[in-house]
């Protein structure tokens, strides 16, 4: 995968999120360079999701110092933003069941064309929109051929690592810093698990920093364990509910 930009520094102490209903997470502390894979891990309710939300700029910190890519949250929040995504996100990074890959895959494409302010459309800008696709599909290693009706395949037709994989691809569209993925490994197999993990690893090792939730992280990762406090969230009350500016 060919970046724009290096991958962001993150450097983090006491940091902390404290919602309506108490802490999410609070009392964390990351150094990590540039192309670091971070993982975060914690028991369900210790606030994974909201750190992955807080250091992307997408939930405010309430305590402690952070600098991601060397701008300060909360400060810079909308700085941040731009220079990170997110994936595989319950509630604010969803799939749509009823689209197909293909349709993600243009959507996100063309969101990040008007967001740059491009000429406009003509053949040479959708061929740079077909090699955007093409690249991201790569990045993720997702093989359209592999798929059941290649990219015409409805996001509801997809096996779980597959999914996960699409998520990715659109996160990394438009090369972010940094790369915030959630449940890397929910109910996938080991060999799944593996696979996951070692995508995020390559994704690293190009340069983008990468941090992600789950369990079963590679032995070079850097752990960064959240705990769960007696008022933190609960099941009735999810990661999106703290967010501070909704959706990516």
């Amino acid at each position: 995968m060919n970046t724009t930009r290096q991958g962001a520094a993150v450097s983090a102490r006491g940091i902390g999120v404290q919602g309506p209903r108490g802490w999410a997470f609070r009392g964390i502390d990351i150094a990590a360079d540039p192309g670091s894979l971070i993982a975060v891990q914690g028991p369900s309710g210790s606030g994974r999701t909201c750190l992955l939300l807080a250091l992307t700029g997408r939930m405010r910190i309430t305590e402690g110092q952070a600098t991601v890519a060397g701008f300060p949250l909360p400060k810079r929040m909308g700085t941040v933003r731009g220079r990170t995504a997110i994936a595989h996100v319950p509630g604010i990074a969803d799939l749509e069941p009823a689209l197909t890959v293909g349709e993600h895959l243009k959507e996100q494409a063309l969101l990040g064309r008007r967001v740059q302010g491009s000429l406009p459309w003509g053949k040479r800008h959708k061929d740079a929109t077909r090699a955007r696709m093409d690249a991201a599909l790569a990045a993720a290693r997702l093989d359209p051929g592999t798929l059941a009706k290649g990219l015409g395949t409805h996001v509801r037709d997809l096996e779980r690592l597959e999914a996960l994989r699409l998520s990715i691809a659109l996160a990394v569209m438009h090369h972010p810093q940094l790369l915030a993925v959630d449940d890397v490994d929910l109910k996938l197999s080991a060999d799944e698990r593996a696979q996951a993990w070692q995508l995020l690893r390559d994704l690293a090792h190009d340069g983008t920093t990468v941090v992600a939730a789950g369990s079963d992280a590679p032995a070079d990762a850097l752990i960064v364990r959240t705990t769960p406090h007696t008022t933190a969230q609960t099941e009735e009350e999810p990661a999106h509910a703290f967010a501070a500016t909704g959706r990516a």
